[in-house]
């Protein structure tokens, strides 16, 4: 049996791959986000029909509006997030990405009235720091950093979107039937887009094809299959803690095989975005609903 610590690990160094990769692969963002979600669809869609395909039928008659909407938001994250690498640094970019919780903290308190924790609210004012500092070093950069930074600020609000939906389907559907079906949709929109947007799907190095199939195995497959497996076993708070991780290894591997440092605001950012969801996540989280009295009950 894996201790989940060792699984997490795994799952957190997977996902750190895709910045990198993403960088390393000679083909337009969108035919890089199709191929990924692509390759991953038909990865889980023989294993979804062997062994779940009655309830992703019974799904998707009773939800296929939900799900669709699950699936255009997963492939706008992926759409901007995977552009937004070719205008803003790895560190700004997995680092904006990562505000995804800190968006759905602040819909669920928005729009569902869930109640949260005065310390939630100051880790989203910490993180809103951290953002500011990013888009601070961005603007110092000039360029078509300061876009590249709202590309990938806006693929968190999309992912926001997209859990806030899994979350409520989640409640009745299964997580392979779920996964399967979401998944073939973002495919298809991508692939979609890229038709209409005449970018090519073909003509690219093997290199790039094998860069393309380990974006979709490595950080997609292993990564999120590991996180999936691991909130068996540990709450979903430290699961979410746990991915703060992923932009610390991007920027290392950054570093490393791109050679790219990062500037010292965007690092100072950088801290503060994570420590402001980590406070957020881990001192904080819902608050717990208010005590009815007695004479209310009645």
């Amino acid at each position: 049996m894996c201790r989940p610590s060792v699984v997490l690990t795994v799952g957190v160094a997977a996902i750190s791959c895709a910045a990198v990769l993403i960088r390393l692969a000679d083909a337009p963002p969108l035919a890089v986000a199709a191929y990924r979600m692509a390759i991953a669809s038909l990865v889980l869609l023989p294993i979804g029909l062997h062994r779940v395909s009655a309830e992703m039928a019974l799904l998707v008659r009773r939800e296929w509006r939900l799900l669709s909407l699950a699936g255009l938001l997963l492939a706008v994250h992926f759409g901007l997030w995977i552009a937004s690498l070719s205008y803003t640094t790895v560190a700004s970019s997995v680092v904006l990405v990562t505000a995804t919780p800190l968006f759905a903290a602040l819909a669920s308190w928005l729009l569902f009235g869930e109640r949260l924790r005065n310390t939630t609210f100051v880790g989203i004012a910490i993180s809103i720091g951290g953002a500011l500092l990013i888009g601070y070093a961005g603007w110092q950069q000039g360029g078509l950093a300061p876009s590249g930074n709202l590309l990938a600020l806006s693929a968190a609000v999309a992912m926001a979107g997209y859990l806030l939906i899994g979350r409520r389907i989640r409640k009745t559907a299964g997580l392979l039937a779920y996964s399967t079906v979401v998944f073939s949709v973002a495919a298809i929109v991508l692939l979609a887009a890229a038709i209409v947007s005449a970018t090519p799907l073909v003509g690219y190095s093997f290199v790039t094809y094998g860069i393309l199939i380990a974006l979709a195995l490595v950080p997609q497959a292993v990564g999120h299959v590991s996180l999936n497996w691991a909130l068996r076993f540990v709450s979903a708070t430290m699961v979410t803690i746990a991915v703060l991780g992923e932009p610390v290894g991007a920027t290392v591997l950054a570093w490393l095989v791109l050679a790219e440092t990062p500037q010292g605001a965007e690092v100072v950012g950088a801290i503060l975005m994570l420590l402001g969801i980590g406070v957020a996540f881990l001192r904080g989280g819902l608050a717990p609903p208010r005590s009815v009295s007695h004479h209310n009950r009645l």
